[in-house]
C-alpha cells in the first residue's frame, strides 16, 4: 500500500476510536470502551414535540425525507440515479482550487464581508438576471436552498397557503412546511404551470406567494411557455401576491437547448418576482453562493431575515466565486458541462427506450439533470409500487439490484395522479454507468410491477 493508503486507513482507524496515534512514536492500539449505560431519560420530549398552542395551524414536525433522498451517497456498488448534483467528474475542481487559492491571498479576503454580500459578485449576478435589474437589488445568500427559506419567510406569515407547481421540488415543499405554511399544488404541463389554473388557485385559496421554476422545471423539465410568463406575472399582479422564482439550472442547459429565456424577474418592472439564482449546481455541492433578489421594499425584509440567520455568506467564498466567474476557466466549463449534459441525456433515454419501453417519458428536458418517468397505471401493483407507507418496493428493489432511484410522491403536495419515477443521469461517472444502471433497473421492474405490463426487449 502507499504511505498515503496507510494515513487515511489510521486516520479512519482514529475516528473511530481504535487506535492512537502519537507522532514520533507510531500508532497504538486503544483501549476498549467501556459501555456505558444512558443516564438519562428523553421520553419527556415527545410531549414538548407534540404541543401546539396554534391549534394545529402550524406544522411543527418536518419531513426531509424528500431531501435526503437525493443527498445521501448510495451503499457502495449502488449506482446512483436519484443524486442532485454532478458529479464530481463534471465540476471544475481545479478551476475552483485556483479560484479558493486565488481569493485566500486577496488583501482582506478573510475579513468581514459587507452584509449584503460583495458588490462585484451582487453586481455580477444583477448582470446575469439582466433587464433593469441592479447590484443594489441584490443580496448574497449561502445557496439556493437557503435564499428559498429567506424568500418564503418573508411573504408569507405561519398558517398561510403558498402556491406551488405540482409536481415541484420536495425541498421547496419541505421549506413551506418547515415554516408553517400550507402548499397548494397548481399543476404544469410540458409548457409550464397553466396560467388558467394558477389563476383559479389564487381565487380559491386567498395566497399571496407563488412558487414555481420557469426553466427546466424540477422534476419535469418543463420550460415556461413565452405566452405564460407575461401571463403568470399579469395574474400574480392582479391577486396580489409575490413570485418566488427559483432560477437554479439556468447553467446546466444542454448543447442543443438553443437560446433561453430570460429570468422572469428581467421583465418585472413592478416588484411582483423574487428571483432567486444559484451557483451551486454548475459548481459543487459545497460551493453554496447564492442571489436573492428583488425590488422594492421587500428587499429590506429579505435582507433582515437573512442578517438575523445567518449574518453572512463567508467572505473567502464569495471572493472565491468572482474568480471562478472572472476566469476564462468558468465559459470553458459551462461548454463543457453542456456537451457532457447532453450526451448523459440522451445515452439515458435510448438505454429507456430499449429496456424499459413501457415506462413513459412524456417531455425529453434540454437542460437540468434528470428525466421524469411515468410509470404503468391502472394496476394495484404499480400503484403499492409507490405507496406511501415508507420506502416504496420498486425504490427498494432498484436497491437490491445495485440502482438508488428516486420515487415520485415526494414531488407533489397532494395526491399524485400517477405513479413516477425521477432519475439523475448526472451523479454518475459516466454513460457506461447509465447503461449498466437502467439495466438494473429494468431487473427492478421485473421484480415489482405487474407481469402484463413488465414487457422485456427484443435481444
Amino acid at each position: 500500500m502507499s504511505p498515503v493508503t496507510v494515513s487515511r486507513a489510521l486516520a479512519q482507524l482514529a475516528a473511530e476510536g481504535l487506535v492512537i496515534t502519537r507522532p514520533g512514536a507510531g500508532a497504538f492500539r486503544a483501549r476498549p470502551r467501556a459501555t456505558e449505560t444512558p443516564a438519562g431519560d428523553t421520553s419527556w420530549q415527545e410531549v414538548a414535540l407534540s404541543a401546539d398552542g396554534t391549534l394545529d395551524l402550524v406544522p411543527r414536525t418536518v419531513d426531509a425525507s424528500g431531501v435526503t433522498v437525493s443527498l445521501a451517497a448510495p451503499p457502495p456498488g449502488v449506482l446512483e440515479f436519484n443524486g442532485g448534483y454532478p458529479h464530481p467528474s463534471l465540476q471544475p475542481e481545479r478551476a475552483m482550487a485556483a479560484a479558493l487559492a486565488r481569493a485566500g491571498r486577496r488583501p482582506g479576503a478573510w475579513g468581514r464581508p459587507p452584509l449584503e454580500g460583495l458588490p462585484e459578485l451582487r453586481e455580477w449576478f444583477a448582470r446575469e438576471i439582466g433587464g433593469s435589474m441592479t447590484a443594489a437589488e441584490v443580496l448574497i445568500a449561502a445557496g439556493g436552498q437557503s435564499a428559498l427559506a429567506t424568500a418564503l419567510r418573508a411573504l408569507a406569515p405561519p398558517g398561510a397557503p403558498v402556491l406551488v407547481e405540482s409536481p415541484t421540488y420536495p425541498g421547496m415543499l419541505a421549506l413551506a412546511r418547515a415554516a408553517g405554511l400550507r402548499p397548494v399544488p397548481v399543476p404544469v404541463d410540458p409548457d409550464g404551470v397553466r396560467p388558467d389554473l394558477l389563476a383559479d388557485a389564487f381565487r380559491a385559496s386567498g395566497a399571496r406567494v407563488f412558487v414555481c421554476q420557469p426553466l427546466f422545471q424540477n422534476p419535469t423539465g418543463a420550460v415556461l411557455a413565452a405566452d405564460r410568463r407575461t401571463e403568470v406575472l399579469r395574474i400574480a399582479r392582479e391577486a396580489g401576491a409575490f413570485v418566488i422564482e427559483d432560477d437554479f439550472v439556468r447553467r446546466l442547459a444542454h448543447a442543443d437547448a438553443g437560446p433561453l429565456p430570460r429570468p422572469l424577474a428581467a421583465d418585472d418592472p413592478d416588484g411582483v418576482v423574487v428571483h432567486v439564482g444559484s451557483l451551486t449546481k454548475a459548481t459543487s455541492p459545497s460551493f453554496r453562493v447564492s442571489a436573492l433578489a428583488a425590488r422594492g421594499p421587500v428587499l429590506e425584509r429579505l435582507r433582515a431575515i437573512q442578517v438575523v440567520d445567518s449574518f453572512f455568506v463567508p467572505r473567502p467564498l464569495q471572493e472565491a466565486a468572482l474568480e471562478l466567474v472572472g476566469s476564462p476557466a468558468w465559459p470553458r466549463h459551462l461548454r463543457a458541462l453542456s456537451a457532457e449534459l447532453k450526451v448523459r441525456r440522451d445515452t439515458m433515454t435510448a438505454a429507456l427506450a430499449r429496456h424499459l419501453p413501457e415506462l413513459a417519458l412524456p417531455h425529453v428536458p434540454h437542460g437540468g439533470y434528470h428525466l421524469w418517468l411515468r410509470l404503468p397505471d391502472g394496476t394495484g401493483d404499480a400503484a403499492r409500487a409507490f405507496g406511501s407507507g415508507g420506502e416504496s418496493a420498486l425504490t427498494a428493489a432498484g436497491l437490491r439490484a445495485g440502482v438508488a432511484l428516486t420515487p415520485g410522491r415526494p414531488y407533489f403536495s397532494a395526491e399524485p395522479p400517477a405513479p413516477h419515477l425521477r432519475l439523475s443521469f448526472a451523479a454518475v461517472a459516466g454513460t457506461a454507468e447509465i447503461t449498466e444502471g437502467v439495466r438494473r433497473l429494468r431487473a427492478a421492474c421485473d421484480e415489482v410491477l405487474p407481469a402484463k405490463t413488465s414487457r422485456r426487449p427484443l435481444p
